[in-house]
């Protein structure tokens, strides 16, 4: 277990941990900027920097500013923060970067929540304000308002800066959120986890200020903003797989149901077999992502991503792999006989010309039904191997 909570020689209530890699000239103002604030708010507190192989002479700075110095070997952002924070003594621990683009003199408004039960508490720097500069336009004006509104979508979460990184939280959610990434994800993965456990979360207004550094960043907006995004869709196979799936599995089908009698006329225009092709490419694809969907949620459970789901861990107990050769095979004969029923048509022909309009009613739905058969057998052997790994993991329930 992370060695999260005070010492047995300590009573400090505040961590605060700064991931640092080369910020000499930032560090030891922002170290200040934090000691003044517990000072002068009576928090008992510690200022943590989580050193992840900085060359410059930070780790000197951090320790001559009285600074508690933690090296992480490591390399990534998730996994300095991760460093800093199993080393944290503070029943509360905030994190914030050393590159004097955060106000540390607002750390008062982060400990109040969390002192009154909340168990995240977020900054806010558009309640708080951007000054001139801070912030790129595009960051500003487009990768953080979308990102926060599909994390709200997503994850049902209140957060309207859903990347700001001065954060707070305990010592005992952050135990619970067994946070699992190690790069920029890591800030992603904290929101998304709090919502899924039902944390309490709160917001505070927090204020941006240019980058005090004399050199580019370490972020990448692009790349970093693709792969947040990246993140919390991969987090969240409901509206990556599941809808999409289902959407098109339930058009695919009820076009296909209108159009294998014959024919369908919608005012001047005539859907025939080309349109029924189209729409059992809908089914196909919509059964892969719902299955996908599947999968995926069980992988994210298996790996500690996900909190565990009880009524998914049902319906996969129920889904063995002697079920899925069944259905799978089920779905092969179907899709045998009618593909024999087109043959039969074409022999009743001759094995000569045949009248596409008719043989497709019957050949398309046969392959369909022997590709979803196909495809069947084998996602039940790939998740019968999902199942091989019988080590207890705390993480699933399904062990």
């Amino acid at each position: 277990m992370v060695p999260l909570n005070p010492s047995a020689d300590t009573d400090i209530e505040l961590t605060l941990v700064m991931p640092c890699l080369n910020e000499a000239q930032t560090l030891g103002s922002c170290i200040d900027e934090a000691l003044a604030a517990f000072a002068q708010s009576g928090i008992r507190g510690e200022v943590v920097i989580a050193d992840n192989g900085s060359t410059d002479g930070s780790q000197a700075i951090a320790t001559a500013h009285g600074a508690r110095l933690v090296p992480v070997t490591a390399r990534g952002y998730g996994n300095a923060l991760r460093g800093g924070i199993e080393a944290a003594r503070g029943r509360y621990i905030v994190m914030g970067d050393a590159d004097a683009s955060y106000d540390f003199a607002h750390l008062p408004r982060f400990i109040e929540p969390l002192r009154a039960g909340a168990e995240l508490v977020m900054g806010n720097r558009f309640l708080g304000g951007v000054q001139p500069g801070a912030m790129p336009w595009k960051n500003r004006y487009i990768g953080n308002p979308v990102l926060s509104l599909m994390g709200r979508v997503l994850f049902r979460t209140p957060i309207g800066d859903f990347h700001c990184g001065l954060r707070g939280f305990s010592a005992e959610a952050y135990r619970r959120m067994d946070l699992r990434t190690t790069g920029m994800e890591f800030a992603s993965e904290m929101v998304i986890k709090a919502s899924l456990l039902g944390l309490r979360v709160v917001e505070v207004p927090t204020v941006l200020r240019p980058d005090g550094r004399g050199r580019p960043p370490h972020l990448r907006p692009w790349r970093d903003g693709w792969r947040h995004l990246r993140f919390m869709l991969l987090f969240s196979p409901r509206w990556l797989f599941l809808y999409p799936g289902l959407a098109l599995l339930s058009l695919g089908l009820g076009a296909g149901a209108a159009l294998l009698p014959g024919p369908l006329s919608v005012g001047r225009v005539t859907f025939d077999v080309h349109t029924l092709l189209f729409a059992a490419t809908a089914v196909l694809v919509g059964f892969q992502a719902i299955a996908f969907a599947a999968l995926s949620k069980r992988f994210a459970i298996r790996a500690g991503l996900r909190a565990p789901d009880q009524h998914f861990d049902r319906w996969m107990r129920a889904a063995t792999l002697e079920l899925g050769l069944i259905a799978g095979g089920a779905l092969l004969l179907l899709g045998f006989g009618l593909s024999l029923a087109a043959v039969w048509s074409w022999q009743a022909h001759g094995f000569g010309n045949l009248v596409p309009s008719q043989t497709l009613r019957l050949a398309i739905p046969g392959s369909l039904l022997l590709t979803m058969g196909c495809e069947t057998i084998l996602m039940s052997f790939f998740l019968g191997v999902m199942r091989l790994d019988t080590r207890p993991n705390t993480a699933s329930s399904d062990s």
